[in-house]
């Protein structure tokens, strides 16, 4: 069994196709197919299912997925590093994070990392939910990623900064002009009563989500007046009037004018991480560093 035999079933499985696959790794068909072929030989049954449309994994093929994700991902992150410590230029650095992350406080450190050091060629893998984010991290999706608070990470992870989490309120909604008018934050226990504009890619935290658990510890189930997928379409919404949501401070200037948001009394802000499977070198610690240094610009 071959590493190369491990990233052709990789690809395949990536790209659903064995000529998709073939192509992004310049090989023929025929060859893909030969080395898929020698590696359910070794193992011992086959690993892909092949379909009129597209291939799947036979119940073999997803026991041995997560290790040989594993051991493709390492090897480029071990070449990359290798790279890095002697010294040579470009390369890629592959990122990982949750959508929310990445079209907030992500896009001005990609772009600088662009601007900073333009060889490195950069991919970033968006996910859902932190469970999947980490349960990919964890396989060897990516160089660094980034996330919120992970206490049992086994690798190393550093808060990069805060992320401050804010209400959105209609136009001309009296929460809206009593915050205008004084600053005073609004008590959750206040908003009961309302309806809200709820996300799909709202985060979980110990198996409740986000907005069911601070509700609940303030006494009430909130209610759903509308449900959206993109943390940027809630926003949207809440905006015109659909609702009231909650949003990322980083994502806030964006997509809904500034006095139509209100802060939450106490303050909710969640701790920004970012972590490797193992100590970063070269892009991957300027990356982590870029974003350190952006973190603390926006929260100051």
């Amino acid at each position: 069994m071959s590493l190369r035999q491990m990233e052709y079933f990789v690809m395949v499985v990536e790209e659903t196709s064995f000529t998709r696959a073939a192509e992004a790794l310049h090989v023929t068909q025929s060859a893909l197919s030969h080395q898929i072929k020698a590696l359910e030989r070794e193992v011992g049954g086959p690993l892909l299912e092949r379909l009129p449309r597209g291939v799947r994994l036979t119940p073999m093929g997803r026991a041995f997925l997560p290790d040989a994700e594993l051991a493709v991902r390492s090897a480029r992150q071990a070449r990359r590093a290798a790279r890095a410590a002697a010294g040579a230029g470009g390369g890629e650095l592959e990122i990982a994070t949750v959508h929310g992350l990445a079209v907030g406080v992500l896009t001005e450190a990609v772009a600088r990392m662009r601007r900073l050091h333009p060889a490195v060629a950069l991919r970033l893998h968006e996910y859902v939910t932190e469970e999947e984010l980490r349960e990919r991290m964890a396989r060897g999706i990516a160089d660094v990623g980034v996330g919120f608070r992970l206490d049992d990470w086994p690798g190393p992870s550093w808060q990069i900064g805060e992320e401050k989490v804010v209400l959105v309120v209609p136009p001309d909604d009296p929460l809206c002009v009593r915050a205008g008018a004084d600053g005073e934050p609004v008590k959750l226990e206040e908003l009961a009563d309302r309806g809200w504009v709820r996300c799909g890619m709202e985060p979980w935290i110990e198996g409740q989500q986000f907005l069911d658990r601070v509700c609940g510890q303030a006494g009430f189930t909130p209610r759903t007046a509308v449900r959206v997928e993109h943390p940027t379409t809630a926003a949207r919404m809440a905006a015109a009037g659909a609702g009231i949501c909650l949003i990322s401070a980083y994502l806030a200037p964006d997509f809904v004018p500034s006095g139509q948001l209100v802060d939450v009394g106490p303050p909710w802000h969640r701790p920004l991480t970012a972590f490797c499977r193992s100590q970063p070198t070269g892009a991957a610690e300027a990356f982590i560093r870029l974003l350190s240094e952006g973190s603390r610009s926006c929260s100051g």
